[in-house]
């Protein structure tokens, strides 16, 4: 124990590596009770912690209360005197180097203060416990002069870290500007924060408490007065130009991201400019159906054009033909092309365009049925009943030559107008509506309706309604009747395919169904009861087709599990060993990974684009229709915006409970594309 300690004394220590000021209350064994600078807060303190600044100085004692450290800190200290005091020693210990000239606080006190009232005193301890370059305080409580030596040395430090600091506020004050970093701006900053924004990018995807856990860039961000939420870093990243708004971060990495490899490549380009006419083995097995009038058919902007249509009429029979592109006449199994295909297992279509399954160049050109051209096909020819249902049928390869290349829009004009000499889609149509209603008969569903989607032209999204036309229907219906073809196909033959089916379901009653209005409210109700689609590799009963068996093979370029149908069906039109249904089976279920992904990243994509469709038109009103329930419990319903064409989950409030069909207007409660936000509300 210290005896000189008394009641009153005032004392200097440190807490937490930060010098205080205390007034001693009572001792207590080895340890003191004081009371803190500034406030009334008791502490205990190990003795030998403390030093005494002044004995018992009355007129603090009569308070027993001390100013704030930064109270104390304002007290102007006789900057000269110090400075004098510190030569002084200086020289002395230079002069006397085997001499200790170390000073107790009081006898140093008396040597550079002319004054000894309490807060001086005080003022003066703080002083040399804090930033200052004179003095040192050892361990015995001690206090010596620096050398002239270590002097210079901190106070240079001193001026570089100003200097650092002083680019560090630049540069701080750079990045809070709303407005994009360049390439010369990131490369001024330091390493140091070149580093921690890096980490803040890839951040922005992770869960919050994941930035909250990242010290570094939880204190940037505060310094830079961003906000510490992940909605907060988003919207600066973007202002900063690191953060397309647009960019999918699920797309990111995924094999549709990147460009095809040389190899790949390489193949695909032999494959286009061959200097020699690209002949194969099959092409002397064709048959030749460049006499047919052929027609393709798909939206202005489809570049993979993958299947035709044709009518026959000879021997009393109407000849229903279907060709679809047969690129497994160039892309031969385990080829760096067919293992990237069969990698991507689909074209990815996005509002901005398409990734494709295969290189764009061969996709458009070698493979696709091009207008005016000689191309290889796998053709379906299709005879119906009078009831619709399939009376003959002929598959095989072929050569075809598509006459005309035609949108949607040209196609319905053909089959509404019926020119003289050119009434063959008009008959089709017939054809292919009577095949339609035979499905009916069998219980298949009719679910067209209208379809919003979002494309997307100088980053902005443009709404574009697909309507169930006469043109669509048909190409529709012919797909469908292709697929029953080649499904009795494989059955007859007993080959294993990618057969798609749909178990049975239960459906509302017909009498309730008629209580619904035709169209979105209807089909609602129907979605709502369907069973998923399963692929497999024996036939199985498909239900909203109304077909005991079906495959789709209507889109080779575009979807792998087409491709393998169509090698299948190859290989026993051809004498050659198909897959066996274990061998199919893996194939098809190497698929389904990056399948899933593909379809997730297309209707993220879809929702990016409608919440930034929704963010521009954020004070419209849209009347809208109740079509049910989805969780009671929140208010959270589906309605369907017949502007837009869009079944939506919205909050509804309403007072009554909503029946189908009900009317309602619907509005944005909040939307922010950015972080994936859209909250709907509908009264």
């Amino acid at each position: 124990m210290k005896p000189s300690l008394q009641q009153g004394d005032l004392l200097g220590l440190t807490i937490k590596g930060r010098p205080q000021i205390a007034l001693l209350i009572a001792l207590k064994g080895t340890r003191a009770l004081v009371r803190i600078s500034g406030s009334q807060r008791e502490q205990l303190i190990p003795i030998r912690d403390l030093t005494i600044i002044q004995s018992r100085p009355i007129d603090l004692v009569k308070e027993l209360t001390l100013p704030t450290c930064n109270e104390l800190s304002s007290i102007n200290l006789p900057v000269r005197d110090l400075i004098e005091g510190w030569r002084l020693l200086e020289h002395e210990r230079q002069t006397n180097c085997h001499s200790d000239y170390a000073l107790s606080f009081a006898a140093l006190a008396e040597l550079l203060l002319s004054s000894d009232r309490p807060l001086n005193l005080a003022a003066l301890w703080l002083w040399l416990n804090g930033d200052q370059p004179l003095f040192r305080l050892r361990r015995d409580q001690l206090i010596e002069a620096r050398s002239q030596k270590d002097v210079k040395t901190i106070r240079q430090e001193r001026r570089n870290l100003k200097r650092k600091q002083q680019e560090h506020n630049y540069l701080i004050e750079l990045l809070r500007q709303p407005q994009t970093f360049s390439a010369e701006q990131w490369m001024s900053l330091t390493s140091d924060l070149k580093d921690t924004i890096s980490r803040l990018i890839l951040l922005a995807d992770n869960l919050e408490d994941q930035l909250l856990a990242d010290t570094k860039a939880f204190d940037l961000l505060n310094e830079l007065k961003v906000g510490t939420t992940k909605k907060d870093l988003i919207h600066w990243l973007v202002t900063k130009g690191w953060r397309n708004p647009h960019t999918q971060r699920i797309f990111n990495g995924t094999i549709w991201s990147r460009h095809f490899g040389e190899d790949i490549q390489e193949q695909a380009n032999k494959l286009l400019y061959s200097q020699e006419p690209l002949i194969v083995a099959s092409d002397s097995h064709r048959h030749d159906l460049t006499h047919l009038r052929t027609y393709t058919i798909d939206d202005a902007q489809t570049q993979e054009i993958d299947d035709a249509i044709s009518l026959q009429k000879n021997e009393n029979k109407t000849w229903i033909w279907i060709h679809i592109a047969d690129p497994a006449r160039l892309i031969d199994v385990d080829t760096p092309l067919d293992i990237e295909a069969r990698n991507r297992a689909t074209s990815l279509y996005l509002s901005e365009g398409v990734r494709p399954m295969l290189p764009m160049g061969l996709a458009t050109e070698a493979l696709s049925l091009r207008a005016g051209r000689r191309c290889a096909a796998l053709s379906v020819a299709v005879a119906l009943e009078q009831s619709g249902a399939i009376a003959l049928t002929q598959l095989f390869r072929s050569w075809i030559c598509p006459r005309y290349r035609l949108t949607y829009e040209d196609g319905d004009e053909l089959i509404e107008l019926a020119p003289p000499g050119d009434e063959d889609l008009a008959i089709l149509d017939k054809l292919l509506s009577k095949r339609q209603m035979w499905r009916q008969q069998q219980g298949a569903l009719q679910l067209e309706q209208a379809e919003g989607r979002f494309d997307v032209e100088d980053e902005q999204p443009m709404l574009r309604v697909v309507e169930p036309t006469p043109s669509r229907q048909l190409v529709s219906e012919a797909m469908i009747l292709m697929g029953a073809v080649v499904a009795e196909f494989g059955i007859q033959h007993k080959l294993a395919l990618p057969y798609r089916s749909q178990p049975p379901v239960e459906l509302p009653t017909k009498s309730e169904l008629n209580q619904l209005r035709d169209g979105p409210i209807r089909n609602a109700a129907i979605k709502r009861c369907l069973s998923r689609g399963v692929l497999g590799t024996r036939p199985m009963p498909h239900f909203s087709l109304g077909l005991s068996a079906y495959v789709q093979a209507s889109s080779p370029i575009r979807r792998y599990s087409d491709l393998l149908a169509h090698r299948q069906v190859i290989a026993q039109l051809e004498g050659t060993k198909p897959l066996s249904e274990e061998e199919l089976m893996e194939q098809l279920d190497a698929l389904n990974s990056p399948l899933r992904q593909a379809q997730q990243i297309s209707r993220e994509d879809q929702n990016h684009w409608q919440q930034v469709w929704f963010n521009e038109n954020r004070d419209a009103h849209w009347p809208a229709v109740f079509l049910r329930w989805l969780r009671p419990q929140d208010q959270l319903a589906l309605v369907h915006v017949e502007k837009i064409a869009m079944d939506l989950a919205c909050k509804l409030q309403t007072q009554r409970e909503p029946q189908p069909g009900q009317s309602v207007i619907m509005t944005v409660l909040s939307v922010d594309p950015l972080i994936n936000d859209l909250q709907l509300i509908a009264r």
